[in-house]
């Protein structure tokens, strides 16, 4: 009671001293609270990667450049209070950073220690009210060998901003070197800014308007997994499946994909739905893609949670070649991607509301991340985002996430472990890998006959 009595004093000084400014949820961050499965506060909504760095690594500077960054980006300085209806945002004038450097034993230097440092540190819960929700941990393995870990809540970044902070993070970090100006230069917009716009836009008849699109489109849809979902806890990490697809076989796919006018993320997803169909026996299939919701160029620079989800349904129809089915397929996604809306207003208008281990609208996630992997250099110091780590799919039954690399495609398969045993997901891993080869050998063939030996 003390504590609570304290930070409420904060609040009210905070405010009246003007070193924090109150604001509504975007709709990407309404979306955590009213349409998923998880908890907001659960670790399933961290998103994190490892960096890799080679060269020498100064801690006070290492941290020192943290804090210009989060000068410069207001999403490092959210926090969250909860108001009369919904949560606000409270954006601080200033903020404490979670910093740490370490320097562990030569035994937890290792690629699987590290690997169980991130998970760790991933894991660990984060203060929504107190802040900060960005943790960054240096792990030195060497002189001039650490790896960083980065861990943001999803409720101030995704994935195009954790690969924002990390070259954010290494300019920062050698700004002082290459400038006597140790400021970053301000963002043309900020992500509150970016917010209000977005609240301006969508108003009720916008929302009307493409709710109406979606009502039509998902009418008579109907959950795939229903029958033996059970009182299933959304929450954790999902086991993985890891699958590769060579080089030769990710440029056979680009070029199938030009030859039908199509893109490689339509020609994946048709095969994917090609697949997921005959899986589950329905031909009726719908999946949820991420998407960046970064229109403008003036965000590219901003941190903060823009990304937005687009529902795609399919008819899987046998008896048709698979570039018709291509053709329909990128045709369909144009007029959803045309219709796109918040997804928390779109579950809204469809009267589908989450309840825990069951997702509004869709239980089947599909990404394709084609942003390259970023790297950066400095007098002989090197660094390099060596992966990505995202449990938010734990909402989903099912997910499938595609990257795109220079040795071809990395293809992860989560599931949810108690619907589906592990050799279940490797017929299905092995079916979509199979639908792909034969479309790319005979895109005239029969959807049927695709594929057909690993059904």
């Amino acid at each position: 009671m003390e504590a609570s009595l304290a930070m409420r004093a904060a609040l009210e000084q905070w405010m009246l001293n003007g070193n924090a400014t109150f604001h509504p949820l975007t709709f990407p961050q309404r979306e955590l609270w009213e349409a998923s499965p998880i908890p907001v506060t659960d670790p399933a909504n961290h998103i994190s990667c490892l960096i890799e760095i080679k060269g020498d690594v100064v801690p006070e500077a290492c941290e020192m450049a943290l804090r210009r960054v989060a000068e410069r980006q207001e999403a490092l300085r959210i926090a969250f209070i909860q108001g009369k209806k919904r949560p606000v945002q409270m954006v601080r004038k200033n903020s404490d950073v979670n910093f740490q450097y370490v320097t562990p034993s030569a035994s937890q230097t290792t690629d699987e220690a590290v690997e169980e440092a991130a998970t760790r540190v991933a894991g660990k819960p984060f203060d929504l009210l107190r802040g900060a929700l960005c943790r960054v941990e240096v792990i030195r393995r060497g002189p001039k060998d650490h790896v960083i870990i980065l861990v943001l809540h999803h409720a101030i970044g995704d994935g195009w901003a954790l690969g924002l902070l990390f070259r954010e993070l290494c300019n920062s970090y050698f700004l002082p070197v290459a400038s006597s100006d140790a400021g970053l230069p301000d963002l043309p917009v900020t992500y509150t800014t970016w917010a209000k716009a977005e609240r301006d836009f969508w108003h009720s008849g916008e929302l009307e308007r493409r709710g109406a699109f979606w009502k039509s489109f998902l009418s008579g849809n109907k959950r795939l997994w229903n029958s033996f979902e059970g009182p299933l806890t959304a929450s954790g990490a999902l086991p993985q499946r890891v699958c590769h697809f060579p080089h030769e076989l990710a440029e056979a796919i680009s070029v199938l994909a030009r030859t039908n006018g199509a893109t490689l993320f339509t020609t994946l997803l048709t095969a994917f739905q090609i697949a997921l169909s005959r899986w589950t026996g329905d031909a009726d299939v719908l999946v949820g893609t991420p998407v960046a919701n970064r229109a403008s160029r003036t965000v590219w620079k901003t941190m903060g949670y823009f990304a937005g989800i687009v529902p795609f349904r399919g008819q899987v129809e046998g008896d048709r070649t698979f570039s018709d089915s291509l053709r329909i397929v990128h045709q369909t996604a144009a007029d959803c991607l045309a219709n796109a809306m918040p997804f928390v207003e779109l579950a809204s208008a469809l009267g589908d509301f989450s309840a825990p281990g069951h997702n509004p609208v869709f239980e089947t996630r599909f990404a394709l991340q084609n942003h390259p992997i970023p790297r950066t250099g400095f007098l002989g110091w090197s660094a390099t985002l060596k992966k990505r780590c995202s449990s938010g799919t734990a909402r989903f039954h099912l997910g499938c996430e595609i990257t795109t690399l220079k040795q071809g495609l990395e293809v992860v398969w989560l599931y949810r472990a108690a619907l589906f045993p592990a050799t279940e997901i490797d017929r299905l891993a092995d079916l979509f890998k199979a639908v792909v080869v034969a479309a790319c050998r005979s895109p005239e063939s029969r959807v049927k006959n695709l594929g057909v030996k690993y059904s």
